[in-house]
């Protein structure tokens, strides 16, 4: 079942909320335009989660509240640079962090410690766990 931006679905316990995602500025030639994606807060048990999509620092995300686990990707140009990253963390201050989706063509990382420092800096109580995503199997 597709959901469109702003739409929830309720299936047995677990509410599906679409949050938009996209690229700055929002034409419709970005690669991500506003409408075609979505990025995604569950909510299960009280518990909510955030999952950003590839997406750049909008007011959509930054609005979000009561967000226990979120994951948000740094790799531009398809989605934040690290510090927009970082600085939208802080506004919607979610209590755990992941970062993810921070490798880009031709293998290069965004670095993730230049996230963690700046949340952690100016909000300690936001937990920031760094994990490798790419880790060879």
């Amino acid at each position: 079942m597709a959901i469109d931006n702003g739409e929830k679905i309720h299936r047995e316990g677990l509410t599906v909320e679409a949050i938009a995602m996209y690229n700055l500025p929002g034409s419709a030639d970005a690669r991500h335009p506003k409408g075609r994606g979505n990025g995604y807060v569950l909510t299960v048990a009280g518990t909510r989660i955030h999952i950003s999509g590839d997406t750049e620092d909008i007011t959509e995300m930054r609005a979000l509240d009561n967000i226990d686990y979120a994951f948000v990707c740094m790799n531009p140009p398809s989605t934040m640079e690290v510090s927009q990253a970082a600085d939208a963390v802080l506004e919607f201050k979610p209590k755990v962090v992941y970062p993810f989706h921070y490798r880009g063509g031709g293998g290069k990382f965004s670095d993730v410690e230049a996230f963690k420092k700046p949340v952690n800096d100016d909000d300690a109580s936001i937990e920031v766990r760094l994990r490798d995503c790419y880790a060879e199997k």
